[in-house]
């Protein structure tokens, strides 16, 4: 076995299929859903950061293993193909030496690596290369199980659900999922190049993505989804509501119908990476949780 450095250019579509093939529904989200890496890679916060720094394990020919950040070097995750934990050994050692960052949150340069509750092994092998698990960063994702019928929530007077495939408004997408995400003051117009940059990415579908539009017009509550055909599943990303519309049902009704998209693809399963109580009350229940296990570098 052998690892090396990520090189983009011909890594990027090889970890895709990786992630698709590693995926197992009993085992839940230990790993990353494909739609995850693809999504990092087409916002504008990845711009610039140092990928090289991955690092890609391989044996027979194949890739086994891959260990990485999302926004910034201190904090990562593992990816393993079943049958090969014992890579896991070798990314940490390539971890420990390619690595880390400086963490505002912790306010000293840290290494984390982010490991499932049910993955005893890993837990075991971070612990004795002095990582301890941290109490103030964890990663939940829930699921809902397409198993039936999708109810359908009555809308208020006026508003209506659509996709993409028939308004890409970027402006309105700026508008709500800035001031969703609770953002302060009225949604720069720098921000819209990143917005036209998401739906870039290769597998983003105008179609599955819905908005609940309001009378006057407005985006009122967006809900992307992903579906991965191969492993039957769908990931939830991103949903936001504007502050204005708020309380009203918008945001389930656009969750639901992305939902319903979702699942006449053939997607059994719809994973969300969140524990909020909004979810939670559509029918998502809590099936993995990821802690920070975290060891200081300086």
């Amino acid at each position: 076995m052998t690892v090396r450095a990520y090189n983009h250019a011909d890594d990027y579509q090889a970890v895709n299929r990786f992630l698709v093939e590693i995926y197992r529904s009993e085992a839940g989200l230990r790993t990353w859903l494909q739609p995850r890496w693809e999504y990092m890679h087409y916002l504008s916060l990845s711009d610039g950061l140092p990928f090289e720094r991955f690092g890609v394990a391989e044996a027979g020919g194949q890739m086994v293993g891959l260990v990485h950040f999302e926004h910034n070097p201190a904090f990562n995750y593992l990816q393993l193909r079943p049958g090969y934990e014992n890579a896991a050994s070798d990314l940490l050692d390539w971890a420990d030496h390619h690595l880390g960052g400086d963490s505002v949150s912790f306010g000293r340069r840290v290494l984390g690596i982010y490991v499932d509750d049910t993955d005893a092994d890993l837990q075991e092998a971070v612990a004795r290369r002095g990582f301890a698990v941290s109490d103030r960063f964890a990663e939940d994702h829930a699921r809902f199980i397409l198993d039936g019928p999708i109810s359908r929530s009555r809308l208020p007077d006026g508003f209506r659900l659509q996709s993409l495939d028939l308004d890409n408004d970027f402006n309105k997408i700026n508008r709500v999922l800035w001031r969703g995400f609770n953002h302060e003051g009225p949604p720069p117009d720098e921000e819209i190049p990143g917005r036209e940059y998401a739906q870039r990415a290769p597998n983003f579908r105008k179609d599955l993505t819905i908005v609940a539009l309001a009378p006057n017009g407005d985006y009122a509550s967006f809900a992307g989804m992903w579906v991965v055909a191969k492993n039957r599943v769908a990931y939830l990303e991103p949903v936001a509501t504007d502050p204005a519309y708020r309380r009203m049902g918008l945001g389930r009704a656009a969750v639901l119908e992305s939902m319903r998209r979702a699942a006449a693809e053939g997607a059994e399963v719809v994973w969300v990476g969140s524990d909020q109580p909004f979810y939670l009350s559509m029918g998502f229940s809590i099936r993995n949780r990821a802690r920070l296990w975290l060891k200081g570098t300086n």
